[in-house]
């Protein structure tokens, strides 16, 4: 007897490159300041680009970008790029429509631009997570660890809240492409503000499984941000 075997899933990584770093009040996006040697965005696409499973990865930049196809690892064949749009969400939404066309069956690997620090055993863990239950997807997260705090909007205390099954949500987030598209898609029209993949698909009523991954795989967001991300890259890479 012949034994049918179910063909091994695709994944192709998503990253929203498009945004000008507003909050960071630089000269630059900072995807595109230098760490440890490469630009933040290098060291987010590097690691995906380092996992096997992965077989491509499409970046979508600002219409006006005209930095990353300076960078080395833009001369990447596995690399394409797409323009991205106003917000997170709309950027996504592009190299989306971009994937299904050329991967219609694959799933998405939406990774930040700006989390450069991801390690490649937390993406390992997160696809196999994601191979397991293909319907339902799956995103990176930490728990909460400290003291949760709800504030009034004057910033007092207005009561402490369980950490209790608190999650740190990080990225990548892997789902199905198509269901994934349709999700943002819909939500656009409805208006409903999307955070994240996750979002999106609890919004359409998915229960994505929650991978434990290093509270290192932070989001350079604030100035801050830097020094901790430039000694942690520098430590790792010498570490190699």
């Amino acid at each position: 007897m012949t034994t049918r075997q179910t063909p091994a899933t695709s994944y192709i990584a998503v990253v929203p490159a498009a945004g000008i770093g507003s909050r960071m009040q630089l000269e630059q996006p900072k995807q595109y300041l230098q760490l440890a040697g490469k630009t933040i965005l290098e060291h987010s696409i590097a690691t995906l680009l380092a996992e096997p499973r992965i077989q491509a990865v499409v970046v979508a930049l600002h219409a006006d970008d005209d930095q990353f196809s300076q960078l080395p690892l833009a001369q990447d064949p596995r690399l394409h790029t797409v323009v991205g749009g106003a917000s997170r969400a709309s950027s996504v939404t592009s190299a989306l429509r971009y994937l299904v066309q050329h991967w219609p069956h694959a799933h998405a690997v939406v990774h930040d631009a700006a989390r450069p620090c991801l390690q490649g055993s937390d993406l390992a863990c997160l696809l196999d997570t994601a191979a397991e239950y293909p319907d339902d997807g799956a995103l990176l997260a930490y728990s909460v660890r400290d003291t949760m705090k709800r504030s009034t909007v004057q910033q007092r205390v207005l009561q402490t809240v369980s950490r209790e099954h608190l999650w740190h949500a990080l990225t990548p987030q892997v789902f199905s492409a198509t269901a994934l598209l349709e999700v943002l898609l819909k939500a656009e029209l409805a208006k409903v503000e999307i955070t994240d993949e996750a979002s999106a698909m609890e919004w359409a009523g998915g229960q994505p499984h929650l991978v434990s991954g290093r509270s290192s795989n932070i989001k350079v967001t604030q100035p801050d941000d830097l020094e901790f991300v430039d000694l942690w890259l520098q430590q790792f890479i010498g570490n190699q």
